[in-house]
């Protein structure tokens, strides 16, 4: 149970970095995407949250 936990939030972090950088925000007007480190929290965040309902 902990290392499904553990791999859904690295992989989620993982996917909002990447995010960030192919999609992004380039006007810098978007909380979440136009700085890597919320992009990457957000997804580690989500990631986290989808593993745990699984």
């Amino acid at each position: 149970m902990l290392l499904k936990l553990i791999l859904g939030t690295v992989i989620g972090g993982i996917l909002g970095y990447l995010y960030y950088k192919k999609a992004g925000c380039p006007n810098g007007r978007c909380k979440i995407t136009s700085n890597p480190y919320n992009s990457t929290i957000y997804g580690a965040l989500m990631g986290f949250l989808l593993s745990s309902t699984l």
